[in-house]
């Protein structure tokens, strides 16, 4: 599993998936999220605004499995 490391209390879902390269711009993930299953802590999840905090996985099939960890101290 990798680690999406962050330096912000969280981050969104659309976020995630442009850090992780699975989108090449924020405007592309309303349609990622509509033309793929991405899982928030094993559960199918759709919204590009779903806040993602220390210790959450996302999985993005054909992408990979993240881990988000926060760099900042405020576990």
């Amino acid at each position: 599993m990798n680690e999406l490391v962050i330096d912000t209390e969280f981050i969104t879902l659309g976020q995630a998936l442009k850090l992780t390269d699975s989108i090449s711009s924020g405007g592309m993930a309303k349609w990622f999220l509509q033309e793929n299953d991405v899982y928030v802590n094993g559960e199918i999840d759709n919204r590009r605004g779903r806040k993602l905090y220390h210790g959450d996985v996302i999985n993005i099939p054909g992408t990979g499995r993240y881990v988000i960890v926060n760099t900042n101290g405020d576990n």
